[in-house]
């Protein structure tokens, strides 16, 4: 075999090479011990391979290998190693069509929020016939990771891939009544303390009327309520966030906004100091002092209304309609994570959050590990629990597609009629 050492210099095709690896193997098989670490230095030499992975390649080739007991391969030394390896599929494929109706239920979670929220989902989906699954199959998806949910739903993801001018006008008045807090002062440690802002739904054409949404999102739990109204006059935003305080399972402390002239008015500042609750302001230009309702602004409001103009009666119904779902929806059933450490490491920043839990259940231990919790606390937490046991998710996201299909349906013929319409109508995200 020595005048193979030097047969890889010839150019010789992959198929020669093989048929020479083979003619090692049986010679190394049946040769003695001194022989054998011989013929292994020229196969080295020869095929530019590790040692002991060649000695291995030899030894075993055209051997079956037991790798389990109830696997078994036979050794080829001309595969070079290349044989495909790793574990076998957990989760057939079955499973991701009804992992993807449930992640669609839920809004297009991430991995991390959906591995929380999945058994409401999958248990409202069973109990109304959508799905349906062996005990096996529901002990696999019950069992997923936030990472093998975020895997499986990959290649669904990527199908799914509009900003607006904002239309805040700065309150002069009273500015030096109103204190300012910053993003740093905020107090996570007690429910009530309400961020607000207002979304337009102008459809990037400023003319006219058209409504507005308004946007309460409390600090500690993350519970949002969303109202619409007919324009951002100070009359309407007074008595929004009058009805969504009295609609809130919590006692409002304290109210924080922007500088926009529906906010910063007298209209406000009297109603708060009449209701007893702090009301404060951030500071212009700066979008992280409100940054909780800001967050909200998009994944609340943006993603189930859109970008779209509304300024008819019979969308101001339609809207109402589905901010009454929505707040259900959205409290009790879509998780949300809470931000806890933020380090910077030379350019990088790293955040540490906490485990993913919806408003409902951060408002629910809130009370639970209350101490001194008071009767009017007691009768929140009693109407809370009997509001989430009577409602159903599925059903609750059923209407309320029904409602953003019907928004669509108007906005069409609106473009149809041209009617100050520019603007593309498209589906909801």
């Amino acid at each position: 075999m020595e005048m193979l050492v030097n047969l890889k210099m010839l150019g010789l095709t992959m198929d020669e090479r093989k048929n020479i690896y083979k003619r090692f193997a049986t010679e190394y098989q049946k040769a003695s011990k001194k022989e054998k670490s011989k013929i292994l230095d020229n196969f080295v030499r020869f095929s530019g391979l590790n040692r002991n992975y060649s000695a291995t390649l030899l030894r075993t080739n055209g051997k079956t290998l037991y790798i389990k007991p109830k696997i078994k391969v036979k050794a080829d030394i001309t595969k070079d190693g290349k044989h495909k390896r790793g574990r076998k599929r957990i989760y057939e494929e079955e499973l991701i069509p009804i992992l993807i109706k449930v992640w669609e239920y839920s809004s297009c979670a991430c991995g991390k929020r959906l591995v929380v929220s999945k058994e409401d989902f999958i248990m409202s989906l069973l109990e109304q016939g959508k799905i349906y699954l062996s005990s096996e199959q529901l002990k696999k998806i019950m069992s997923m990771s936030a990472s093998t949910i975020d895997r499986l739903l990959s290649k669904e993801k990527k199908k799914y891939r509009f900003k607006d001018r904002s239309k805040t006008k700065p309150g002069t008045l009273l500015k030096h009544q109103i204190p300012i807090k910053t993003f740093s002062e905020w107090d996570n440690t007690q429910v009530g303390f309400l961020q607000a802002d207002l979304v337009s739904h102008d459809g990037s054409i400023g003319k006219g009327e058209f409504f507005y949404s308004l946007n309460l999102t409390d600090v500690k739990t993350g519970w949002n309520e969303t109202l619409i109204l007919k324009n951002k006059a100070r009359v309407w935003v007074v008595k929004g966030i009058d009805k969504v305080i009295k609609s809130l399972p919590f006692k409002v402390l304290g109210i924080d906004s922007d500088n926009g002239s529906e906010f910063i008015n007298s209209h406000l500042l009297s109603y708060c100091e009449d209701n007893k609750i702090t009301f404060t302001r951030n500071r212009p230009y700066k979008k992280d002092d409100n940054c909780y309702v800001e967050e909200k602004n998009y994944s609340i409001v943006r993603r189930f209304v859109g970008y779209y103009r509304y300024d008819t009666e019979e969308e101001f119904n339609i809207l109402e309609e589905l901010y009454s779902y929505l707040r259900l929806y959205t409290n009790h059933f879509l998780p949300v994570m809470k931000l806890q450490e933020k380090t910077k490491i030379g350019s990088k920043i790293k955040k540490k959050y906490d485990v993913p839990k919806t408003p409902y259940k951060r408002v629910l231990e809130y009370y639970i590990n209350n101490i001194n919790i008071t009767e009017e606390e007691k009768t929140f937490m009693e109407k809370l629990i009997e509001e989430h046991n009577r409602i159903d998710p599925c059903m609750l996201k059923d209407k309320i597609t029904e409602c953003q299909r019907k928004l669509i349906k108007l906005c069409r013929e609106k473009q149809r009629r041209n009617i100050n319409l520019n603007y593309k109508v498209d589906t909801f995200e």
